[in-house]
């Protein structure tokens, strides 16, 4: 199963520390983020990965090359400056992504979770378009995003979970889609009321790293996830 890492996004709310590198490069003790995210995948088992990348994008292929120094074949998915957003992106590398389902990961989080369970479990989860992995709401997204009834994800309800950046999805869900920028959310809302949405509570690591406050927290209270 491939796995595509997203890694387009501009970086806005981390400014100026992404005025010259993208914010997958930023690093976590001399080590940067998609570093140890492609060393988590690998461990996991996965091996073939899809890459996209715009703002300075270069920088991410020169650093992370094929992907051999991890034990990985990286391919890439390139966009303009501006991103295609998340949804835009992933249709755009549709046709890198051979295997159905594949699973998406965002490059800027930080989590202890088992790529290894997801690895055996896609198959068997992933009864409809999309399951998603869910954690408990941050400070910064107190509300949250989805419900979680069961293994069923709405888009409202009692039961109010944060979507962590990972998801397990399949190539039918942008059926409707004709390319161009446009988010993921809206495709996932639309399977939801059908019910083909499931999803997991993870309650484990997570972070979203995504002001230069967060990086700085987890830098000074970093624990290895190896």
């Amino acid at each position: 199963m491939q796995v595509m890492i997203l890694a387009a996004g501009r970086g806005q709310r981390m400014r100026p520390l992404t005025d010259n590198t993208p914010k997958p490069l930023l690093k976590i003790k001399n080590k940067a983020i998609i570093v140890y995210l492609i060393e988590s995948l690998a461990r996991a088992g996965f091996s073939n990965l899809v890459i996209n990348y715009a703002h300075l994008g270069d920088q991410i292929v020169q650093l992370l090359g094929d992907g051999k120094n991890w034990g990985v074949q990286i391919e890439y998915s390139p966009e303009s400056t501006g991103g295609l957003e998340t949804g835009g992106g992933i249709f755009k590398a549709l046709p890198l992504l051979k295997s159905d389902p594949f699973i998406v990961v965002n490059a800027d989080i930080w989590t202890d979770f088992s790529f290894t369970r997801l690895r055996q479990d896609a198959c068997r989860n992933i009864n409809g378009l999309a399951h998603l992995i869910l954690v408990d709401n941050p400070e910064h997204n107190a509300e949250g995003d989805f419900c979680l009834q069961g293994d069923t994800v709405l888009e409202s309800g009692p039961r109010m979970l944060t979507y962590s950046g990972i998801a397990i999805l399949r190539h039918e869900l942008f059926a409707s889609s004709n390319g161009g920028v446009f988010p993921l959310a809206p495709l996932l809302r639309d399977a939801m009321k059908t019910g083909l949405v499931t999803g997991e509570h993870y309650r484990g690591t997570w972070e979203d790293i995504g002001t230069p406050e967060r990086l700085q927290a987890l830098n000074n209270n970093f624990t290895s996830t190896d």
